[in-house]
């Protein structure tokens, strides 16, 4: 009796051990199988790749991904990577994707961050005009003039320009990595070439000032200028000058004299003064 039992619980140890068996070797063939799918190559960066870094040999690696798991426009060559600006930072292991780099022959650095049609201008700052520091590379800022346009004496801030990106802090293309403030005597800021001449001419009229924008607020406001005379209340308006209309005389025709409708006749009578005589509609008398 007690050999038919241990007889069953052998079949049963090696039916259990059977089917596990089996499963486990579906489980490995179904992921051999996914393994064999078509792969390709893809270029990652093999660094940290920051704003207006060139591309290296050692920046960066090839490694084999699903075709399915390809990005679109992902490069396959390093040709096609090597020696092109990066204008977007690339973390380590990300795809380098064209979007973040420069185009073809158009270098490293600043000028790589230049896209057609713009320029680059910098302008002379301080603490105080750079917003204590806080205007750094990717920010977007106003820029304000104070002077004293005309004559008058009086100041007036406008606002030259709006919602302009800041390239370059100093010599600097990319932000703090712990995101503190750093005071630069230059901010580089991506303008047009008719905003580049207004921001040039700013900077030789006044005193320029630049004010920190939110980067999802990119209304542009009419705004019109102040003046010291809008800052105080109370101040009265300067009174207006009341405007003097001259009255000219009109001048009177002087009325010519009627035309005479008669007609002169001179009388001989020997060696005497001839006489005149009129002659009108009237009859002829002497004159």
């Amino acid at each position: 009796m007690n050999r038919t039992r241990l007889m069953m619980i052998g079949v049963l140890a090696l039916a259990l051990g059977f089917f596990a068996s089996v499963y486990v070797y579906r489980n490995l063939q179904s992921k051999s199988g996914a393994s064999t799918e078509p792969s390709v190559e893809v270029i990652v960066a093999a660094d940290d790749l920051q704003v207006g870094a060139r591309v290296e040999e050692h920046d960066i690696k090839v490694i084999k991904i699903p075709r399915d798991d390809l990005p679109p426009g992902a490069p396959r060559r390093k040709s096609d990577v090597l020696g092109h600006g990066v204008i977007i930072p690339i973390a380590r292991g990300e795809f380098i994707l064209p979007n973040r780099l420069a185009g073809e022959n158009a270098g490293s650095g600043l000028p790589s961050l230049i896209p057609p049609g713009m320029r680059a201008v910098s302008v002379r700052v301080n603490e105080v005009v750079s917003v204590a520091g806080f205007v750094t590379p990717g920010t977007r800022v106003d820029v304000l003039l104070t002077g004293t346009p005309g004559a008058g004496g009086e100041q007036q801030t406008t606002t030259v320009l709006q919602n302009v990106a800041v390239l370059a802090s100093g010599h600097t293309l990319e932000r703090t990595s712990t995101g503190e403030a750093q005071n630069t005597a230059v901010i580089t800021l991506l303008v047009s070439p008719d905003d580049a001449q207004r921001l040039t001419l700013a900077s030789s009229e006044g005193h320029i000032q630049l004010a920190l924008r939110n980067p999802l607020d990119t209304k542009q406001d009419e705004v019109a200028s102040s003046n010291s005379r809008g800052l105080y209340k109370g101040v009265a308006a300067p009174p207006v000058q009341p405007v003097v209309h001259r009255t000219v005389p009109k001048k009177t025709a002087t009325p010519l004299p009627p035309a005479s409708t008669g007609v002169s006749v001179e009388v001989y009578q020997g060696d005497k003064k001839p006489d005149v005589v009129n002659c009108t509609d009237n009859g002829c008398g002497a004159k």
